[in-house]
């Protein structure tokens, strides 16, 4: 099923990098100012993966009810991305196999482009700085286009940026939100099992398979390709 890909789209937070520490530090930075106690590193790994908006939203809602995340919602974002920022990629790590597999595909000649639900002020200096922004052809934050995934809107505009139909395309995630934004777009995709997938078991995820590794991946792809 893979030997026509031409393309991949690979996710940022949970994919390449463990960033829930950087998070942790953000959040609890922010809910200090709050004057709210501090959340556990698996606390905060079931709430990320859909936006800034949507893990403020969860973080509110473990010390508020409806009304006061409200009230307290613009400052709390506002203060957790500034805190963010301070400290991007501080606590934050690539996963085994990132690297190579990376490399792999550059040399399967393969496009690339990285989709995240991280707002691109946040991703571009955290990809730089992990040495993986120039891996990739494109890069699209949550905030790039009016929806962000598991919506399909930016894996379908990778493919119109490559020229490409979406069954030649492969998008490799760690959640729910990268095999249903792929399946909705006509992409294949993979998942990795380390991720955060919002405290879900990926196999419970409908997808082409599970890889250990990016270098899994490549490796798939390249074997494909020879057949």
């Amino acid at each position: 099923m893979f030997t026509q890909i031409k393309a991949v789209i690979i996710d940022l937070d949970g994919t390449m990098l463990d960033t829930a520490p950087d998070f942790l530090e953000a959040i609890n930075r922010m809910r200090t100012d709050l004057k709210l106690a501090p959340l556990a590193l698996e606390q905060i790994k079931v709430m990320v993966g859909k936006g800034s908006e949507n893990l403020i939203q969860k973080v509110l809602e473990v010390d508020f009810d409806a009304v006061q995340v409200k009230a307290h919602f613009e400052y709390a974002l506002e203060t957790y991305q500034r805190h963010y920022l301070d400290i991007n990629g501080d606590h934050s790590k690539l996963y085994p196999g990132v690297i190579e597999g990376l490399q792999a595909m550059r040399d399967l000649r393969l496009h690339m482009a990285c989709v995240t639900n991280k707002p691109l002020a946040f991703a571009l200096p955290l990809m730089k700085k992990k040495g993986l922004h120039d891996y990739f052809q494109l890069i699209y934050g949550g905030d790039s286009f009016p929806r962000k995934k598991p919506d399909p809107m930016p894996l379908l505009q990778v493919c119109r940026n490559f020229q490409l139909e979406p069954q030649q395309v492969l998008a490799i995630g760690d959640s729910s939100n990268d095999a249903i934004a792929a399946r909705a777009a006509g992409c294949r995709v993979l998942n990795v099992p380390y991720g955060y997938n919002h405290g879900e078991a990926i196999q419970n995820v409908e997808s082409d398979g599970i890889v250990e590794t990016l270098l899994e991946a490549a490796q798939l792809l390249s074997t494909a390709t020879q057949l």
